[in-house]
Order: structure tokens, then C-alpha cells, then sequence
């Protein structure tokens, strides 16, 4: 008796928990819908401390072990802040970094009992695509993954950031190549994910630059749904306090993405022109009305925390949250929002996908993208080279060594080169750093015809017994070939389609835009070659 009724217990503890769970929100056209088929529009607030753009670089301690704060591994904090963001309404957090190895189970259940779903940037403040040294490699390929199977187990987890304001100018669009990528192999890595049996979508957050508005517009959703977003982010601080559609430029945006074919929200809003606390939040009036609702799904007001960029709709000091001058009207504005809902069912997406952009001054991105990180591919490369970096070799240390011999023996370096306006990519360019260097420093060693003293460069290398792995011959054959093809191409050579890769290993297969001798969008050649080109002979005796 006393079994039977510990059974029943337990059964409807599970089934309290199962109905506990959110709808997931999947996309169809250009809406978000819940599960039963009603529309779904977002009522956001981005939910983290400051931690730099996500395109850009910041600095930090040195003695710091993480340059972010984690907003959903605090439990305390999530218990604090949770009530507030259900007060005002708030349907979505964004979050711009988590560490992938935290516990996030109390603050995705607090959240989820609020009826708050998450979107989450992919990337961390010191490893993301940089727009003044593009790549995507192993490294940033493993922690979008990681990020990815973290998140994914929570039913409330819409989708991800594969990249925040990373091409913002005329002069960094080439970055945008390098994104895209990252978009095409996470949204591949999840439709191959076992673990993961529902909708969970992949975009990318814009912002508002004139020059590039309409191109970046266009170049994220061009070509094939494979390579191209699920969402569109758009942050835009067009509207302050009073103002209007028109002059605001809210009526243009919703000329220009009427025709969109995925959902598009505002990533970012809430101008701060004269201070936060004098924002009265007309615009979230409009975003739900119907002058909007035709087009948009809603937005993301930027932000819960009052820090020095005077934003903030609550001032937290330790374990108290006070609400701001701010927050009242915000509220109020999404209270009132009603806005009208279709029902999946009924709904006839007419939304087409966009040509890809031209190559112009304004717009450097390849619509070829870079190939797909491929860690097997990298080892076994690596492990076949004669010449390498001594493992002790510190990262600090590679640049002068890549710089030297870039320098003085380009056609070593086609490898790892990437040029993402001519589509041109070395096969390894998508390897790590330490990998690159293997490659460089066996590719010298042997146009030097193995001399005894090419493999020295005052200490930084040693020669190895080259393993020579049955299991590899093919993938480092078709990578040769990538390689010498890469030598004297123009257009597009050894990038990367979207491919199956799952959970598990695989060779890539390769083919699409890399590499130009001195490109400031590789990391291991651009920036190591513009700190080291004034490094002399003297690095090896020839």
C-alpha cells in the first residue's frame, strides 16, 4: 500500500514538472509560434552586466580567470532579478555570454516558471569573432558547441547569437563572412544532434549602420537556408522619447523587411538620449501595434542593470534591486500592448530569401563562406609535420615566428591564409593557432630543403618524428590539393557548405573565401604579421 501510494506520489510530481515545462517556440515564415500554433511576439529585456561588444575587444584584469559575469549561474541573483523581469511583463531574456560548464539548472527553472524564455549569444568577450581579425576556427567552433549542448536541455531556450554588431562599418564587412559560417555549421551542428528534438534556431544581432544597413541585411539571408539565419536581430536606438515612425525611421525598417523570409525583432532598443530614467518608451507602443506587428516580433529592451552606460532599468547593491524611473513606464507600455495574433495553421508564408550582396566598397564579404572547423583534419595535419612548435612554445611568442615567415616565404603560408573577399581560403585556416604554426614552420623547413638549422627559430621549434596515420591520408591529400589550388586563385577556392558533422568527428570537406598574404581578417597571419613584420633574418640562420 504504502509502494502504491509512493508511486503515485512520484507520478505526479513528474507530471507537475512535465506541465511546468514552457512551450518551445519554433518559426515558421517570418512569425515565432508556440508549439499549439499561436503566435508568439517577444517581450525582452537583455539580462547581464556589461561585458564589451560582441564584435570588439575589451580588457580586463589579468589576474581576472573570466572576462563576464554569468547571469544564470547566480542562483541569489536569479531569485532577486526573476520577480522584477515578470513584473514588467518580460516574455524573453537576451543573454550575451555564459560559461558553458556552469550549473544553470536553478535560474532556467526560476525563468521558466516566470514564463521567461532565453535567447543567448554563442560567443564570450575573449573568444569571438573579432571584426579587426576575423576567423572561425576549432577553438570558437567548440565553445559555440558547448554553449549549444548546455542551453539546448532547457525547453525554454528560443535560440542563439552567432555573432552581436561584428561587421558595424564599411571597413569590417569581410568579418561578416566569418559569422555566417559560424551560423551555417551550429545550425548544422544541431539538425545532427541527437540530443536535440525540437526547433532551436541560430541568428545573428545587427546594428543600425547606414552604410551597410540593407547589404548585412541581405547577406545573412541569401543563398540557402542552410548557410543563412533563422532570425534576424536588430539593434536600433532610432526612437527617442517622443518621436514618431517617421522620424524615427521605424516606418522604413518595416518597408524593408516586409518581404524577410525568418522572423525579425529588435535585438536592442531604448534610446537614452537624455539619461535613462527620462526614457518613456513610446517606441514599445509602436513595435506592438499595428503599424509594426505585420513585420517585427517584438523586442529586446536594452537593459536590467543601471551601470555607467546609464541604461538600466533596475540599480542592484548586493542583494537589493531597486527599480528605476524607468522601469514604471516600460511596464505600463507592454501592458497595454495587445497585439494581434494569426494561428500557424492559417498562416501562408510570403516571405523570399534576399540576393546576396555585390562586392563594393561598402560590402567585402564573399557570398563563399569559410570551411567548416574540422579538429580531426587539424590533429592529423599537425601530427604529420616534421618541424613544430616546442610544446612549451608560449601563444605570445607565435607571432614572430608567423611573421618572419610570411614574410620571407609567402607561398608557406597559403595554407592557413583566409580572404574572405575573394573566397580564397587556405584548407587549415580554420585550425588553431598552434596547428598553424606546424604547418608554417614544416612548410619552410621543407622549402628550405630540410636544412639542419630551418627548424630552429631561436628555440620556438624542434623537429618530430612525422606520424604518418593511415586514417589520415586521404583528408590531408584533398586538403594538398585545396592548398594549391589556394596558391594561385582569384575567386573561390577551399571554403565550406554546411555538411552533417553531429556530435562526433569528421574531415570537412572544403571550399569557399580565404587568403590574402597580409588580410586583416586572419588572426594567426593578420594580426601576428603586423606585430612581427619588423622581425629581421635573425630569427634563423639561412
Amino acid at each position: 500500500m504504502g509502494i502504491a501510494k509512493l508511486s503515485l506520489s512520484l507520478l505526479a510530481l513528474a507530471g507537475s514538472i512535465v506541465a511546468a515545462d514552457l512551450q518551445p517556440i519554433e518559426a515558421k515564415g517570418s512569425k515565432f509560434f508556440y508549439k499549439n500554433g499561436t503566435q508568439f511576439y517577444m517581450y525582452g529585456v537583455a539580462y547581464q552586466k556589461e561585458v564589451g561588444a560582441g564584435g570588439g575587444t575589451i580588457s580586463r584584469r589579468a589576474d581576472a580567470k573570466k572576462s563576464y559575469v554569468d547571469p544564470l549561474a547566480d542562483e541569489q541573483a536569479c531569485k532577486r532579478d526573476v520577480p522584477l523581469l515578470k513584473e514588467l511583463g518580460t516574455n524573453v531574456i537576451r543573454t550575451y555570454a555564459i560559461d558553458p560548464k556552469a550549473d544553470h539548472t536553478a535560474c532556467m527553472k526560476l525563468l521558466q516558471d516566470a514564463g521567461i524564455y532565453v535567447v543567448s549569444d554563442l560567443s564570450e568577450p575573449d573568444n569571438s569573432i573579432n571584426r579587426d581579425k576575423a576567423q572561425w576556427d576549432t577553438k570558437l567552433f567548440s565553445r559555440y558547441t558547448a554553449v549549444i549542448d548546455e542551453l539546448s536541455k532547457y525547453s525554454n531556450v528560443i535560440g542563439f547569437f552567432a555573432g552581436n554588431e561584428v561587421s558595424n562599418a564599411k571597413n569590417n564587412t569581410n568579418a561578416s563572412a566569418f559569422v555566417k559560417a559560424a551560423v551555417r555549421d551550429t545550425k548544422a551542428y544541431i539538425k545532427n544532434n541527437k540530443n536535440i528534438n525540437r526547433w532551436i534556431g541560430v541568428g545573428y544581432a545587427a546594428n543600425d549602420d547606414k552604410d551597410i544597413r540593407a547589404e548585412i541585411a541581405d547577406y545573412f539571408n541569401c543563398n540557402s537556408v542552410e548557410d543563412s539565419i533563422d532570425f534576424w536581430g536588430y539593434n536600433i536606438y532610432s526612437w527617442c522619447g517622443q518621436s514618431s515612425m517617421q522620424k524615427s525611421g521605424y516606418d522604413q525598417q518595416v518597408k524593408f523587411f516586409e518581404k524577410y523570409s525568418v522572423p525579425v525583432f529588435f535585438a536592442e532598443y531604448g534610446c537614452n538620449n537624455n539619461g535613462a530614467k527620462e526614457r518613456i518608451w513610446q517606441e514599445t507602443g509602436a513595435l506592438y501595434s499595428d503599424d509594426m506587428t505585420g513585420v517585427f516580433s517584438g523586442g529586446i529592451v536594452y537593459m536590467y542593470y543601471q551601470e555607467a552606460n546609464d541604461y538600466g532599468l533596475v540599480k542592484v547593491d548586493g542583494d537589493k534591486a531597486t527599480k528605476l524611473k524607468d522601469f514604471d513606464p516600460l511596464k505600463k507600455e507592454v501592458t497595454k500592448a495587445k497585439p494581434k495574433t494569426l494561428n500557424m495553421a492559417d498562416y501562408k508564408p510570403s516571405g523570399k530569401m534576399n540576393e546576396c550582396p555585390k562586392l563594393t566598397d561598402n560590402w567585402q564579404a564573399n557570398s563563399a563562406l569559410p570551411p567548416t572547423p574540422d579538429q580531426k583534419l587539424c590533429d592529423c595535419m599537425a601530427k604529420s609535420r616534421s618541424c613544430v612548435p616546442k610544446s612549451d612554445l608560449s601563444s605570445k611568442k607565435f607571432g614572430d615566428v608567423f611573421g618572419f615567415i610570411c614574410k620571407a616565404s609567402p607561398e608557406s603560408c597559403v595554407g592557413i591564409n583566409a580572404n574572405a573577399t575573394t573566397g580564397v581560403y587556405g584548407a587549415y585556416s580554420m585550425c588553431d593557432d598552434r596547428s598553424k604554426l606546424a604547418y608554417v614552420l614544416d612548410a619552410y623547413y621543407t622549402s628550405q630543403k630540410k636544412a639542419k638549422d630551418a627548424c630552429d627559430f631561436e628555440g620556438s621549434a624542434q623537429l618530430a618524428s612525422a606520424n604518418s596515420d593511415s586514417s589520415c591520408s586521404g583528408a590531408l591529400a584533398s586538403a594538398s590539393d585545396v592548398n594549391k589550388k589556394a596558391a594561385t586563385a582569384t575567386g573561390p577556392v577551399g571554403g565550406g557548405a554546411a555538411k552533417p558533422t553531429g556530435t562526433g568527428d569528421s574531415f570537412a570537406v572544403h571550399g569557399a573565401p580565404v587568403a590574402r598574404l597580409f588580410s586583416v581578417g586572419d588572426f594567426a597571419v593578420g594580426l601576428y604579421m603586423l606585430v612581427a613584420l619588423g622581425v629581421g633574418a635573425g630569427m634563423v640562420a639561412l
